[in-house]
């Protein structure tokens, strides 16, 4: 674990960084004007009632902070030693000689932020993976090293496995010891790569637009899990995808050993250059902050006084649009899209609503149990109390029956794959096991305020009970209300390329409300409408209406392509 000195890039792989940064910064430039726009526009447009009854938890996404003995495979070479591992609020692993030296607060032998691992509980599943890295053939000599996990039997293990980094192998005392830590990093995992998606801020959204339309430009479409991270961690696992097969073809054969010694060498060499290349984007996105924040200020001065010119232009621009392409899109979203969006939007449907349940489910047992030990606690029992149930958010153990139902539907999501190209499993099952941690720490933090409202000195045990249970019934009446919500998008562009994919996603949205409509059922009607307002307000009456804002957006001014 550590960073590793940029000498890890040689020259040739040096300027793939530059050139990289190079290329990306004027996509980013282009989004960033885009978010202005569409940030003044929704501020200009109606604004409906707000539909969730949940106050907004003010608390910072988070993790609970867990720490413990462990051992770790370490060293070179690689043997299994005892480490202390501490895991901090920000989804960092830091690994430290023995509990005495992290109680003083000496330094730790490693720290590694757990964005793109994946963890994993099975040796065999372990040692599968470390063997397709460097795959044995006729010609390689017999293995020279030990192979350290063999060395001791590892019967609670917990692999965290990377891309472009070395694995980080450790191995728990007890079947309960594994599974708290399992439960702790699933969730730094998550909370490191969903910075960007859970972001409010405009420059978050340019950046996800940036990359995406960044990818398109050099080949790649579709949507995978690439924007999982943060802004540099994106940026250099995108050019550690480029670098990978001139690395591998380069480097690989003449690595020492053999069998796994070759693949465990082979993964310090990617962590060393991944190490490197995240330095580089890292300075780079540092060095471009500056430009960044005065140029959202020129734009909010700019674009503001003229919003409303800005958008007719657009709104006529889209009329045109719309009427070259209508009779060819229609047919291919007849042909294309209508036979298969039920299917897609059942399968993400069943995965939001059996989410929703469970944190309903585990909000009432919650709140059950609290009201159950109202009766006869002391003052101070009852706050310890109180203080657990605001803390349920937070709390891994509580919270996996939740994601837990989120993780059962990577099977169904991963279906989508072969028709679609989809390849974004990841993001999707992190997402809705964000909204879970979302709407829980709303709904916990709806509850308080609401009993801290209504509970006074004067009441007894009996009358206090009676009124968290009248609460506990507005909470959990004001969950359902964002089911709607959950898969409402929205974007917009300022340029003819950007409004030209507008078009399309505009139309296809349309078919996404109406399937969402029927899903959903009659009751569900008002919510299932995306909740932003459409761009093209006089456009209501016409054949291809807009239900809400296109995805995607473009910040040079080219001229549209065929799609």
């Amino acid at each position: 674990m550590g960073a590793r000195p940029s000498s890890a890039l040689d020259e040739q792989q040096q300027r793939q960084v530059d050139t990289l940064l190079e290329t990306f910064l004027p996509c980013y430039r282009g989004q960033l004007a885009a978010t202005v726009l569409r940030q003044i526009s929704q501020e200009c447009s109606p604004q409906e009632p707000a539909r969730c009854q949940l106050l907004r938890s003010k608390k910072l996404p988070r993790v609970r902070e867990h720490r413990g003995p462990l051992s770790q495979l370490r060293g070179r070479p690689p043997r299994w030693q005892p480490v202390f591992c501490v895991l901090r609020g920000d989804g960092r692993l830091e690994c430290f000689s023995h509990r005495e030296e992290y109680e003083k607060g000496g330094r730790p032998l490693g720290s590694t932020a757990l964005t793109g691992f994946t963890l994993l509980t099975s040796l065999r599943d372990f040692l599968r993976l470390l063997d397709a890295l460097c795959p044995v053939s006729s010609g390689d000599p017999a293995q020279e090293e030990p192979d350290p996990l063999g060395e001791v039997p590892v019967s609670f293990p917990l692999f965290l496995q990377h891309p472009f980094r070395r694995p980080l192998c450790f191995s728990a005392a007890s079947a309960e010891v594994q599974r708290a830590w399992r439960l702790a990093l699933q969730g730094g995992i998550r909370l490191r790569g969903t910075v960007l998606q859970r972001s409010q801020a405009p420059a978050a959204r340019a950046f996800l637009d940036a990359v995406r339309l960044h990818r398109q430009h050099r080949g790649h479409f579709g949507d995978d899990d690439a924007t999982l991270g943060s802004d540099a961690e994106v940026l250099t696992a995108l050019l550690m995808r480029e670098l990978l097969p001139d690395l591998r073809a380069r480097t690989l054969r003449g690595l020492r050993g053999a069998g796994r010694a070759r693949a465990w060498a082979w993964t310090e060499l990617l962590d060393a250059v991944y190490a490197a290349v995240l330095a580089g984007a890292s300075a780079g996105i540092r060095a471009f902050q500056p430009e960044k924040d005065e140029l959202m200020a020129a734009l909010e001065r700019t674009i503001r006084p003229d919003a409303d010119h800005i958008l007719q232009l657009r709104t006529r621009a889209a009329h045109r649009l719309r009427a070259d392409i209508q009779g060819p899109l229609e047919s291919c979203l007849r042909g294309k899209v209508d036979t298969q969006l039920p299917r897609v939007t059942q399968a993400l449907l069943s995965s939001v609503d059996a989410t929703l349940d469970a944190v309903r489910s585990l909000l009432a047992r919650g709140v059950d149990r609290l009201c159950g030990r109202l009766r006869g606690s002391s003052g101070a029992r009852l706050r310890g109390e109180v203080y657990e149930f605001g803390e349920m958010p937070w709390d891994p153990e509580l919270m996996h029956v939740c994601y837990r139902e989120a993780e059962r539907s990577r099977g169904r999501l991963g279906q989508l794959g072969a028709p679609f190209g989809f390849l974004g499993t990841q993001s999707l099952v992190f997402g809705v096991q964000d909204l879970a941690q979302q709407l829980m720490a709303d709904a916990v933090t709806t509850f308080l305020q609401l009993a801290d409202e209504c509970l006074t000195s004067a009441l007894d045990c009996d009358q206090a009970t009676l009124q968290l249970e009248r609460v506990r019934g507005r909470v959990l009446k004001a969950l359902p209300d964002v089911e709607g919500d959950v898969l409402a998008v929205g974007n917009q562009a300022l340029t003819t390329e950007g409004i030209y994919q507008d078009v399309v996603r505009e139309a296809l949205l349309q078919r996404i409300d109406r399937e969402l409509r029927k899903a959903l059922g009659a009751d569900h009607e008002s919510r299932a409408d995306c909740s932003e307002a459409p761009w093209d307000q006089d456009g209501a009456g016409e054949d291809l209406t807009l239900c809400g804002t296109g995805h995607d957006t473009e910040g040079t001014g080219v001229s549209p392509r065929g799609h």
